[in-house]
Parts: C-alpha cells; sequence; structure tokens
C-alpha cells in the first residue's frame, strides 16, 4: 500500500471513529443527562438550560451556541481544527435531536450521571484522539490562553463550568443539581483522561530539534510547563544540539506534541511514561514517603 493510500485510510478511519463517537456523545446527552436536568458543564450544559427557557431542540442550540465559537476559532486558531470540528458539530446536534424523540433510558439520578458522563466524557476522548474537537469550551479556552497566558488551562475550565452548573441550579431552583451536574463533570473527566491517557501518571519528553529554542519558549508559554535543555552532539555529525527535557501532567502530552509538530515536523521525539514526579508543582518527595 502506498504512503497515499495509506493516508487516506487513515483519514476515512478518522472520519468514521468522530462519527461513532459523536453518536454516542449524542446518546449520553439525550438519553441520561438532558432528560434528568443534568447540565454538565461547556456548551452543551449551557444548551440544556437555554432549552428550558427557549423551546429550541438542545442539539440545535448546541451548534447555534458554537456558530460565533467557531466564527472567532477559524480567526484565531486556523481552518483545519475548525472544519473538523464543525463536521462533529453538526453530527452531535443532529443525533442528539434524533435521540431525544426516545424516552430516556433511565430517570434515576445517580445511574443516569455515571452511564450518561462515562458515554459523554469516551467519546470526547474518542474525538480528540482523532484531532477534533467537541467545540464550545474547548475552544474559548484556546483562545482565552492566548490573550491570558497568566492563567492556567485547567483553571479556565473549572470556572466556566462552574458558571454553567450554578446558572443550572438556579434555573431548575434545584442546587441539588448544581451538586448533582459538577459530579457529572468529575466523572467526565475521568473517563476522557482514561480514553486519551490510560492509567500513566504523566508523560516525560525528550525533543530533539534544530529549533529547540522555539518549542522551548513556546511549551513554557502555552503549557505552563518547565523546561531543561541538555547537552548533545550526534555521533555521525559531531553537531551540538540542545536537548529538550520535560515532564508534563498526561493531559498535557497531546498539546506539548502539537506544538513540536507545528514548529519543527523534523523533530526527534521520544514520549515516556513517567510514574512519579517529585519536585515543584508535583509531589514532595519527603512529603509522599510518610
Amino acid at each position: 500500500m502506498s504512503k497515499i493510500e495509506n493516508r487516506i485510510l487513515r483519514f476515512l478511519l478518522k472520519i468514521v471513529l468522530i462519527f461513532l463517537a459523536s453518536v454516542v456523545y449524542a446518546i449520553s446527552v439525550s438519553l441520561f443527562l438532558d432528560p434528568n436536568d443534568l447540565a454538565p458543564g461547556g456548551i452543551t450544559g449551557l444548551a440544556i438550560i437555554l432549552n428550558r427557557i427557549i423551546p429550541i431542540e438542545t442539539g440545535t442550540w448546541i451548534l447555534l451556541l458554537n456558530i460565533p465559537i467557531m466564527i472567532l476559532g477559524l480567526w484565531k486558531l486556523g481552518p483545519k481544527l475548525i472544519l473538523t470540528t464543525l463536521y462533529t458539530l453538526v453530527i452531535i446536534s443532529q443525533a442528539t435531536n434524533y435521540f431525544s424523540q426516545f424516552p430516556p433510558i433511565t430517570t434515576e439520578i445517580i445511574p443516569a450521571i455515571i452511564a450518561g458522563s462515562v458515554l459523554c466524557g469516551g467519546a470526547i476522548g474518542v474525538i480528540f484522539r482523532c484531532g477534533s474537537t467537541t467545540g464550545g469550551t474547548d475552544i474559548v479556552v484556546k483562545i482565552m490562553r492566548l490573550r491570558f497566558k497568566h492563567l492556567k488551562t485547567g483553571t479556565l475550565f473549572f470556572i466556566l463550568d462552574l458558571f454553567i452548573v450554578t446558572g443550572a441550579g438556579i434555573m431548575f431552583q434545584n442546587f441539588n443539581l448544581s451538586i448533582y451536574a459538577l459530579l457529572a463533570v468529575l466523572v467526565i473527566n475521568v473517563a476522557l483522561d482514561a480514553v486519551l491517557y490510560g492509567t500513566d501518571e504523566a508523560k516525560m519528553l525528550f525533543i530533539i530539534s534544530d529549533h529547540a529554542d522555539v518549542i522551548a519558549e513556546q511549551i513554557m508559554d502555552d503549557l505552563d510547563v518547565g523546561v531543561t535543555f541538555l547537552n548533545g552532539s550526534g555521533a555521525y555529525h559531531r553537531k551540538h544540539k540542545n536537548i529538550i527535557l520535560c515532564v508534563m501532567r498526561k493531559q498535557l502530552s497531546p498539546k506539548a506534541e502539537e506544538i513540536v509538530k507545528e514548529v519543527d515536523p523534523n523533530a526527534f521525539m521520544i514520549v515516556s511514561s513517567a510514574s512519579e514526579i517529585f519536585g515543584e508543582g508535583y509531589k514532595n518527595f519527603f512529603a509522599a514517603k510518610l
């Protein structure tokens, strides 16, 4: 099989996987979360709230709310990510509206949280692995990070989700639902991590590139991760190079790989698992051993 055929096959496989994952995402919303008044953060949570105010279908709200975000993302982030995200959103929107015609699988709140959140988080993980996103807060946080580099990604996600789940409690006049929605957010994140990163605690990257300075600066600025330069030289050409060593939480590894790919597609990169990290920002060595 030629390289072109290989690329086409991989592309088609990604398209199919995104389609299937988007349908699973829609099922989690239409048959578990939405009918139980669970608004699990993000644009989907906001769409569920707005559906109660203005009787437009939740799937349609998901698409409508994402339109201005997609336009802004196209301007700030470029067309590649936005096109795949738009494809994902159209499927999610249509499938959510379709499955909302059917009765919920359960009206028991705890089973709905567990089943809906696991399906939702798993679906998002597959979509991310295929190089797409579900739009919404993913794009908003990326854009906000361009402007407010001092704010951490996790902090921004938490603020946005907290705002939406609190709004759900006000809308439904039941703050128990806000607590349940926060629980759903936590389960979604656990399921997402399990699909994206397995059980690894962290990732360690060695990056060898002629553009090590640019890569290092971008990793430090965009991901708020420390970087160390190691001195090295190739055995064949005897050419000196800076080798980047960085360790980061597993959630950030795909973003770091994207940075390397964008700056230097010819870089040599080793990614390995790190089961434990001790030092500033991670575990305290002595406290961990007590």
